[in-house]
């Protein structure tokens, strides 16, 4: 105001004053103007009190507000509710705007900022493929709203590149399904980090009162994992605890989150729509927002070669015995192998038995696979499985024969065996 007036008063030009005020000259006539018609008053600015013109709605408000009152986004934060009200109810807000609504709407709570202890992480693996962690959660995925899911996860450690799928059991040929599908997709990795569960590692067995400390550790049989990890060349690497595999923990620390909130506006009530909705909504965002770029571009993964069976090594593979009428037994069953396929040698040998993921069977015999049939139970044997089955469905348990039998009651042992004709000390 002062430059102003020194303008008006012809101490200084125009040019001057523009220079001071940092502005053009054609401004400061501006200026000049306002003051003559305004005096002191025309240095508050026009819109004072008044409604900016960039102001959200109050409709918009009370709509975005009521959508995320709904049960549906309970519990929902204000990044997560800003991408919801985005891209499927239209209303483009800032976060700080939904964070701001959401308070004021006693929806959301702002909390302290925690202080949390340093942790030094461990650095992320240069190349895509050197270490993939895995492991599996059993969080109540779907909330009660159908059977309960297991979420079996493979991130990669260098990108996070993740690669997910719900299940109905943790079980073995769940875990080589998707073990399958990511060699199928990327090639085999260098090495897996997974936890000493049963399935990776089979745990030795001691009597509960012996101890342990002095006695040598016994190497234990691979699990069929640990089987199959092997023949494909992949290192397995065990981890001593929960915070080891940060990266795949924190995955599923973000998917019980988001991915349990998604699913519930989804509606998703099964295991096929469960799986759906990762593969078209869930992975897709993640692999698009969350990963990162390899500190070196070479990718680890490496092709399989030829003399490897993707199919026979993801299998159940147990070794058998040939019997001499050339069966074998495998899981309650006899297999007989088919005549022209028998060769000299063969009674006694030890043949591989795959159980595939398929359900099929499959007989490898040295370098060959052979040709097999079911044996079929005879009718003695059919009829005292029916008997057995007949039975335990009306009882509840086996055959009941000696069911009045008392021990107390029974004659003693040596008045049956007088009975019997039987003489002591001897015969005649």
């Amino acid at each position: 105001m002062v430059t102003l007036k020194k303008t008006r008063q012809r101490k200084i030009t125009q040019e001057e004053a523009a220079q001071e005020l940092q502005v053009t000259a054609r401004q400061v006539r501006r200026l000049l103007t306002a003051l003559q018609e305004k005096g002191d008053k025309s240095a508050i600015h026009g819109l004072k009190g008044q409604v900016s013109n960039c102001r959200i709605a109050e409709a918009t408000k009370k709509k975005a507000t009521d959508i995320l009152s709904r049960p549906v986004y309970e519990g929902f934060g204000p990044t997560l509710a800003m991408e919801y009200l985005r891209d499927k109810h239209q209303i483009a807000v800032s976060k700080e705007t939904v964070r701001q609504w959401m308070i004021e709407a006693k929806l959301w709570r702002a909390g302290k900022p925690k202080v949390r202890p340093v942790h030094v992480w461990r650095p992320r693996r240069s190349r895509c493929g050197e270490l993939v962690q895995w492991d599996t959660s059993d969080h109540d995925w779907l909330e009660e709203r159908g059977e309960k899911l297991y979420l079996i996860a493979m991130i990669d450690d260098a990108t996070s590149r993740l690669l997910a799928r719900f299940v109905r059991s943790d079980s073995t040929a769940e875990n080589m399904r998707l073990l399958r599908s990511y060699v199928e997709n990327n090639g085999l990795p260098l090495a897996f980090y997974t936890d000493k569960a049963s399935l990776f590692q089979t745990a030795g067995k001691r009597k509960r009162d012996e101890p342990g400390v002095d006695k040598d550790s016994v190497e234990m049989p691979p699990t069929q994992i640990a089987r199959a990890l092997r023949e494909l060349g992949i290192v397995w690497i065990p981890a001593h605890s929960a915070q080891a595999k940060g990266r795949v923990e924190r995955n599923f620390g973000t998917a019980q989150d988001r991915l349990v909130k998604g699913m519930r506006v989804a509606g998703v009530k099964t295991l096929e729509q469960a799986n759906e909705y990762l593969e078209k909504e869930y992975l897709p965002w993640w692999n698009k927002t969350l990963t990162v770029a390899p500190a070196n571009d070479e990718d680890a993964h490496r092709p399989l070669e030829l003399a490897m069976n993707l199919t026979a090594t993801l299998s159940r593979v147990e070794n058998r015995q040939v019997d001499n009428d050339y069966t074998i037994r495998f899981d309650g069953a006899r297999y007989r192998i088919v005549p022209n396929e028998v060769t000299p040698g063969m009674r006694k040998a030890t043949v591989r038995v795959e159980w595939r993921l398929d359900g099929s069977i499959a007989v490898r015999y040295q370098d060959r696979y052979l040709s097999v049939e079911r044996c079929l139970d005879s009718a003695k044997t059919v009829a005292a499985k029916t008997k057995a089955k007949s039975i335990r469905a009306k009882t509840g348990r086996g055959s009941d024969w000696n069911k009045n039998f008392d021990l107390h009651k029974s004659p003693p042992i040596w008045y049956a065996a007088e009975s019997s004709g039987h003489r002591q000390g001897g015969t005649d």
